[in-house]
């Protein structure tokens, strides 16, 4: 019998589409070459325009999913998503608590790319006191950063990304990737931060169309390269270009978002030609 591949667990939400969530992160995964675990936070009603509803899974049975696996198998990363609820983040973090030498990879999913509202002030509470202090990399987009590390006793504040990540590094994570997608740039510039400022900044030709799952796509390549034992920066520097990739051949299944093609690498040349034309 061969040896195992190297394997993630994730938490996360499912998502029906395959969009983004657990789906997304299986997907992913195993396209990085690991086996993915999966443990769900939630159960959503969603399509490709956005989440219409989120129901929280009962810690009790977050927490015997996790327990379950754990005993039986090594893991070698973990990567959480949408959390749910207070509770779920309590328990996670309990989990997590007796895993300290393996790497976490954090996506703060607080709304969807509709806008959606996913996770309440006192979940962001939660996930700066219990989370974010054993998180290895955190991959807020640029509006996720800012509500991270707003001073909320402040009503003015209105932090550059610079000084985001900086007030993220210091709830205790190690290393911070502040994402572009959302910012008026000609082209996206993602930046990985950590204790020492600024450890490599990345621009990438900005696509057409609107991207469902880009977010879980790139945190879950990153866990599942940390898994293969890839050092932060190169981890960062290679699942960017594989995200990218990801959206380049992404499709639009619905009347909503592009999804990222996980396994474009797999097309054929002839598969690439039926793709449709894309939105100027």
């Amino acid at each position: 019998m061969s040896e195992s591949f190297p394997l993630v667990m994730s938490f996360a939400a499912t998502d029906p589409s395959g969009g983004a969530g657990l789906q997304a992160d299986i997907l992913t995964i195993s396209s990085i070459g690991c086996h993915p675990l999966s443990v769900v936070t939630a159960i959503t009603v969603q399509d490709t325009g956005g989440v219409d509803d989120v129901l929280a899974m009962d810690p009790e049975w977050v927490l015997d999913q996790a327990r379950a696996m754990l005993e039986d198998v090594p893991v070698a990363a973990f990567k959480i998503g949408l959390l749910g609820s207070v509770e779920n983040i309590a328990a996670i973090a309990e989990i997590l608590a007796d895993y300290p030498d393996i790497p976490l990879v954090l996506d703060p999913v607080l709304a969807s790319g509709r806008g959606d509202e996913l996770a309440s002030e006192d979940m962001l509470d939660a996930m700066r006191e219990l989370l974010i202090p054993q998180t290895t990399i955190i991959t807020p987009n640029s509006m996720e950063a800012r509500r991270l590390a707003l001073d909320e006793d402040n009503e003015d504040d209105d932090p550059a990304l610079d000084e985001c990540a900086k007030r993220i590094l210091r709830m205790g994570c190690e290393y911070v990737l502040i994402t572009g997608t959302h910012e008026q740039t000609p082209k996206v510039i993602n930046t990985l931060y950590g204790e020492s400022g600024v450890l490599r900044s990345d621009s990438w030709a900005r696509l057409p169309g609107i991207y469902h799952g880009s977010g879980c796509t790139l945190s879950a390549a990153i866990a599942a390269l940390l898994a293969q034992d890839v050092n932060i920066a190169e981890a960062v520097k290679e699942a960017q270009e594989y995200t990218w990739q990801t959206l380049q051949a992404g499709f639009r299944p619905g009347m909503g978002q592009y999804i990222p093609d996980r396994l474009f690498w797999a097309r054929g040349e002839e598969d690439d030609e039926q793709q449709p034309e894309r939105p100027d």
